[in-house]
C-alpha cells in the first residue's frame, strides 16, 4: 500500500468526526461547547497511552529536547481543535473543513526550513490549484444571491491550519530520530496533560463540562468516544504516511477530507435531517462541489 492510500484513511475517519462534532455542538452544547469538547478530546487521548506503551516499552528513553517538542506539538494540536470548533459553531462542517486545504502551504514553508524538503514545479502547481479550490468556499451566498466573506470562519481556520502544519512538521522531525510509537506516546501524553490543565484551570470550561455530562452523559460519552477513536486511528495512519513522503504531500492527500465531509453531509441531510442539516440547495451545492472538483484536480496533478 502506497503512502497515499495510507494517508487517505485519515481524512475518511476525520470526516466522520467532523459531523459528530457539529452534531454535538448543535444538539447538546448550545453554550460552552468548545471548551467541553476541547477538554474531553484532550483527556480521551489517555485511552491510547497503554497501547502505545505496549508497542514501544522504551518510551521513556526519549531525549529531553524531543520530549519538549512533543509537548509543543500537543499545544499546537489543542490550538487546531480550539479554532476548528470555533469555526464549526458558526458554519457548516463541509465549509469549515475546506480551509484545511491551506495546511500544505504552511507545511511546505515549514518543511523547507526545518526538514529541508523540496517540491517539484508540478507539486507546487498542484498546491496552488488546491488553494484556489479552498478560496472559492471563502464566500457565502446570501438570500439575495450576493457574496459575503466568511471572515470569522476564515480567521479561525487559517490559525487552525497553521497550527496543524507546524505540529505535523515537528512530529516528523522528532519521529525520524525516535520512532513513530514513542513519538505518538508523548504527543498523546501532552494532550492529556493539557486536558487536565484546562479542566482545573479554566472555571467556565469545567462548569460546562460537568453540566454537559450530568444532563446527557450516555449520549455525549458514546458520541465522544466514537469520535476520539476514529480521530486517533486517523492520526496513526497519517503518522505512518509522514514517514513515507514529504509532509506537504501527505497533507495534500488529505484534500479528500472535504469530499468525504460533503458526501456524508448530503446523505445525512437527505435521509437523517435530525442529525445534520447541510445547505444542499442548488446555489450552495454547486459552490461546494466546484471547490471540491478543483481540489481533486490539484490532487490528480500531485499523483500523476
Amino acid at each position: 500500500m502506497s503512502w497515499f492510500f495510507i494517508a487517505l484513511i485519515g481524512p475518511l475517519f476525520y470526516a466522520f468526526t467532523n459531523h459528530i462534532d457539529k452534531y454535538l455542538l448543535s444538539k447538546y452544547f448550545k453554550e460552552g461547547g468548545v471548551g467541553t469538547l476541547l477538554i474531553f478530546s484532550s483527556l480521551a487521548t489517555a485511552l491510547a497511552l497503554p497501547f502505545l506503551y505496549f508497542l514501544s516499552p522504551d518510551v521513556f528513553s526519549i531525549g529531553l529536547t524531543n520530549m519538549a517538542l512533543m509537548f509543543l506539538v500537543g499545544v499546537l494540536y489543542t490550538g487546531v481543535l480550539f479554532f476548528y470548533l470555533k469555526a464549526l459553531e458558526d458554519d457548516e462542517a463541509s465549509v469549515a473543513i475546506v480551509f484545511y486545504q491551506l495546511v500544505p502551504v504552511f507545511a511546505y514553508v515549514l518543511g523547507y526550513f526545518i526538514l529541508g524538503e523540496l517540491l517539484s514545479q508540478t507539486e507546487l502547481l498542484a498546491m496552488a490549484i488546491i488553494i484556489l479550490g479552498a478560496s472559492i468556499i471563502s464566500f457565502e451566498m446570501d438570500t439575495e444571491n450576493g457574496f459575503v466573506l466568511r471572515k470569522k470562519t476564515i480567521t479561525y481556520m487559517l490559525i487552525a491550519a497553521l497550527c496543524w502544519a507546524a505540529a505535523s512538521v515537528l512530529f516528523k522531525f522528532v519521529a525520524l530520530e525516535e520512532n513513530v510509537w514513542r513519538t505518538l506516546f508523548w504527543e498523546h501524553l501532552a494532550l492529556t496533560v493539557i486536558g487536565i490543565i484546562l479542566l482545573y484551570g479554566v472555571k467556565s470550561y469545567r462548569e460546562h463540562f460537568v453540566q454537559a455530562f450530568t444532563t446527557n452523559s450516555k449520549a455525549i460519552l458514546s458520541l465522544n468516544v466514537t469520535s476520539e477513536v476514529l480521530y486517533m486511528l486517523g492520526n496513526i495512519a497519517l503518522s505512518y504516511a509522514y514517514l513515507l513522503a514529504p509532509v506537504a504531500l501527505v497533507l495534500l492527500a488529505d484534500s479528500f477530507q472535504p469530499i468525504f465531509v460533503l458526501a456524508i453531509g448530503i446523505i445525512l441531510t437527505m435521509f437523517f435531517p435530525q442529525i445534520a442539516s447541510e445547505k444542499i440547495e442548488a446555489k450552495h451545492l454547486w459552490q461546494k462541489v466546484f471547490a471540491v472538483i478543483i481540489t481533486c484536480i490539484g490532487t490528480y496533478l500531485l499523483l500523476s
